[in-house]
């Protein structure tokens, strides 16, 4: 069952959402980062981001059958991080494009994740929270693609802050999650 998985692999979760925590405040703390810096840096957090989603439901994929949804945003992941590595000369539009497009198939994927998980754990509504703001956040980029390129890095450090912070709270509820059914076990 896909709950018992997340449980056992939570920490792949939390490490997502310190990645994404990391890059978001970067973007704040740095926030004068040239655009070339930000797309590197936005293709190596994609591809991190990537290759942890496939590293898990590849894990889980012997006892889950929603593990394919974690592959699918992982490789999204992967190919989003690798285009953008390709093609670190892009204009700030393509950047948003490319940044508001990931956002909104990853959104995607985490609501329908959290839909097909509800009965198996406790606070899939964090995941859900989560696929809806990085849904909301891509819309948003898409709907204000005339931003300046500090714009852009506020709106991606916002959304990353927002991811991360999702991540790490879904990522102890797992934990806990899977402490109190050890304990049951156990008693």
């Amino acid at each position: 069952m896909f709950g018992q998985s997340l449980t056992q692999y939570w920490w792949l979760l939390l490490l997502r959402g310190i990645l994404a925590l990391l890059f978001g405040l970067g973007a704040f703390v740095v926030p004068g980062l040239t655009l070339a810096s930000l797309v590197l840096l936005f293709a190596a957090f994609a591809f991190a981001d990537g290759v942890v989603e496939v590293y898990h439901a590849l894990r889980i994929r012997s006892h889950s059958e929603n593990w394919w949804l974690l592959l699918l945003e992982g490789l999204l992941g992967i190919a989003f991080g690798v285009i953008t590595f390709q093609a670190p000369d892009i204009t700030t539009l393509v950047l948003l494009i490319y940044i508001a497009a990931w956002a909104i198939a990853s959104g995607v994927m985490r609501i329908a994740l959290a839909i097909q998980v509800r009965k198996e754990i406790e606070g899939e509504w964090m995941m859900a929270l989560g696929g809806l703001a990085s849904l909301l956040f891509g819309v948003l980029m898409l709907a204000r693609p005339g931003a300046g390129a500090m714009a852009v890095i506020w709106y991606i450090g916002a959304w990353a802050i927002a991811i991360g912070l999702f991540l790490i709270v879904v990522a102890f509820e797992a934990r806990g999650l899977g402490k109190r059914r050890e304990a049951g076990r156990a008693a």
